[in-house]
């Protein structure tokens, strides 16, 4: 894998421009669909490392051209800045597609787990708001979208060691009260999800945020939007994916992400 960060000058109110990187190489597969990678980190990870994660490299195993923005890095993992710093990103590969894909019309994704996951769906709201149609698809790997953090399924959060984590990154990335109903900041609270793009939805029956992802992804349903929810089962071990790990789900994902791909090809 390469290991390479472009700087991306993008017209808009906030600077610096949005570093981003290219996972591997570009697919030499003409009109591969693309996906916009945010990675986790709690919103606590004031820029990326340069190490790669796993989730890209499924990712791109599944035939995938994969950018991975820095959202983090001049918004101090903020809200509204570092949503805003990943829409920014999103809006400018929707230009750039036959760059990426060699097809301006090839599938647009946004793609995150953990904190990336949330923020992959609050551009997907914004996308639906601002840029409608641009985005194929969204793909939330376990993502943290409820600030209260009382759901059942939680209570394993000490068991992994991310109970403390979760609530201080929660409390960073808010800042203050009214943050945590916005929509775009905590879409759990979102009360028109109609319209969003399709989403590949990923927990499991291990996962302390089970029971959150899983009622978003019924309320996406509900609401007319076309989902594919995946529960993995323990032995795949899918909790590891909050520490940067790689492991048995990887392949697993590579399938579901193949799959969901050719569904909205047809």
């Amino acid at each position: 894998m390469t290991d390479r960060w472009e700087n991306i000058g993008v017209n808009g109110p906030l600077t610096p421009p949005i570093p981003m990187r290219l996972y591997g190489e570009v697919s030499k597969t003409k009109g591969a669909p693309i996906v916009l990678y945010f990675r986790g980190d709690a919103f606590q990870g004031r820029s990326m490392s340069q190490a790669e994660r796993p989730v890209g490299t499924a990712l791109v195993a599944a035939g995938a051209t994969v950018i991975e923005a820095d959202y983090a890095r001049g918004s101090d993992n903020r809200f509204p800045q570092a949503m805003e710093h990943a829409f920014m990103a999103l809006a400018y590969l929707s230009t750039k597609r036959k760059l990426y894909s060699g097809m301006n019309k090839s599938l647009l994704f946004v793609a995150g787990e953990e904190a990336g996951g949330n923020i992959a769906a609050g551009v997907a709201l914004k996308a639906r708001d601002v840029l409608p149609g641009d985005l194929s698809g969204q793909l939330l790997l376990s993502p943290m979208i409820d600030p209260m953090m009382t759901s059942e399924s939680f209570r394993r959060a000490d068991e992994i060691g991310m109970a403390r984590r979760w609530a201080e990154g929660w409390s960073h990335y808010l800042g203050n009260a009214c943050g945590s109903q916005h929509p775009y900041a905590a879409p759990c609270v979102c009360s028109r999800l109609s319209g969003v793009a399709p989403a590949l939805v990923v927990t499991s029956d291990d996962d302390p945020l089970h029971d959150e992802v899983n009622g978003y992804a019924d309320r996406l349903a509900a609401s007319g939007v076309l989902v594919t929810k995946k529960i993995f089962p323990p032995a795949l071990e899918w909790p590891d994916v909050y520490r940067g790990e790689s492991g048995r789900w990887m392949d697993v994902l590579r399938d579901e992400f193949a799959n969901f791909v050719q569904v909205l090809s047809e």
